[in-house]
């Protein structure tokens, strides 16, 4: 079958020069809203079909390999083209700048929002976000489960996650493991349950001869090399270990900040299906056993998360911010310094492993050309997120359309905004960002006009 060629033949590119390709990281870290749907669509549509920077084919590679790890699949994709065109300090520059002006930007908001979230208009406007975030995560649950739940029997595997931590608060981690221990046993006997084609694949367009075309072969530095990802590993235990020691030592293990360090340490390593997957985590932790924010503080985080660019699992830093603010933890008289701290000791232990997955994995996924064998208990994974989700999405509906309990009224007004930004979601299936800022338009009307 001939490829249809999209664009008028072009002259091949020769190189593309280090600082190129940190002006794009850096453009990119302010531009990449709408979680990573979106996030992948812009990288797609600037390093494949306008730059050509890397072949369709090659992006895809890297992808599928992005969406099997722990953490945000649109950042870790960042860093794996920066490092395949320049090496250790294009992944690092590509990772960091991905999610550097988010950090900047939410420590900001926080600050704005636990200063001022009394106030009538911004009060107003949360009070319109918060039903469209439960639409969000509805819809969440809805896109996550279409495309993993291909069979009968991970739909049962999803119904059996939602009622151990619905009815049982079974801990998120045990659910995980399980799912991942169940998807492994059953793939040796009945391996057709996980046999599910990527959804990347299979629509693959030309775009012109690429920088990284799909025949161009590894770079030296993607060449698998046991020295190599000794020396990765090593230093990545020394960028944990020495933090962790840090804040151990100085503030003891049952300080917050420690508690915040591997609270998300564990969160950036279970974080499978993206950072939907880790909010349940992260409320049943942040909210529930810590008491670092309140269930309504958590909800207006993911809104600032769904409203800024960078990976929605930046959604972290709020709650680090807003933990180091509400308990004081440097002082009365530094409640800034100790949220903008707290955000900063989130955003290192969460990020972290990103880059160690990359730059450690990468080179073995350049030279086996795809060939997982870790698929099915992945499979499981994400089957078991769907039903962790869909009870995150629960949650938020109960706080915000009986803000005061089941024996206070029902808030119609926030029932109304729900039902419209669902419809806007599932029917229309309009821009994430649009929905927000509507609702939060009639939030802010109705907090003030009625």
């Amino acid at each position: 079958m001939q490829q249809q060629q999209i664009n008028p033949p072009v002259p091949p590119i020769v190189s593309i020069s280090f600082w190129q390709a940190f002006l794009f990281w850096l453009k990119l870290g302010f531009i990449s809203f709408g979680g990573p749907a979106g996030q992948i669509a812009v990288m797609h549509q600037e390093l494949v079909e306008q730059k050509r920077w890397i072949s369709e084919k090659r992006f895809l590679h890297a992808l599928n390999y992005c969406m099997l790890l722990p953490g945000p699949e649109a950042q870790q994709l960042a860093i794996y083209i920066g490092w395949l065109m320049h090496r250790t300090a294009g992944g690092l520059v590509a990772g960091i700048l991905f999610v550097l002006p988010s950090l900047f930007i939410l420590i900001a908001l926080s600050w704005i929002y636990v200063q001022f979230g009394d106030v009538p208009i911004i009060a107003g406007l949360f009070y319109g976000i918060k039903p469209a975030v439960t639409a969000i995560v509805f819809h969440a649950t809805y896109r996550i489960g279409s495309r993993s739940l291909k069979n009968n029997f991970l739909y049962l595997i999803a119904a059996a996650a939602f009622i151990a931590i619905f009815f049982f608060n079974i801990p998120f981690p045990l659910i995980v493991l399980s799912a991942a221990i169940l998807g492994y046993l059953l793939s040796k006997k009945q391996p057709h349950l996980f046999a599910t084609q990527s959804t990347h694949q299979g629509k693959q367009k030309y775009y012109g001869a690429a920088l990284i075309d799909d025949d161009t072969p590894p770079p030296a530095h993607a060449i698998f090399r046991w020295t190599q990802l000794t020396k990765i590993l090593v230093i990545a235990a020394l960028l944990w270990c020495i933090p962790m020691i840090s804040l151990t030592l100085s503030l003891g293990w049952q300080h917050a900040y420690t508690q915040m360090a591997w609270f998300f340490t564990k969160a950036a390593l279970l974080t499978f299906g993206g950072a939907y997957a880790v909010l349940p985590y992260v409320y049943q932790g942040a909210v529930n056993h810590y008491s670092w924010l309140s269930p309504t503080q958590m909800i207006d985080g993911l809104a600032l998360g769904e409203s800024t660019p960078g990976p929605l699992i930046m959604v972290v830093a709020f709650v680090g911010f807003v933990g180091g603010f509400n308990h004081a933890l440097l002082g009365a008289d530094h409640l800034f310094l100790a949220g903008a701290f707290g955000a900063v000791i989130v955003t290192w232990f969460t990020f972290l492993f990103s880059f160690v997955f990359i730059l450690a994995g990468a080179p073995i996924i350049e030279s086996t050309h795809n060939e997982l064998k870790f698929t099915a208990p992945l499979t499981a994974i994400t089957a078991a997120v769907v039903g962790v989700i869909l009870n995150l999405a629960l949650f938020f509906s109960y706080h915000v359309l009986w803000p005061q309990g089941f024996d206070h009224a029902f808030n119609y007004e926030a029932a109304i905004i729900t039902i419209a930004a669902m419809i806007a979601l599932f029917k229309f299936q309009i821009n994430v960002l649009y929905v927000i800022f509507a609702s939060a338009l009639c939030g802010l009307v109705l907090y003030l006009f009625v």
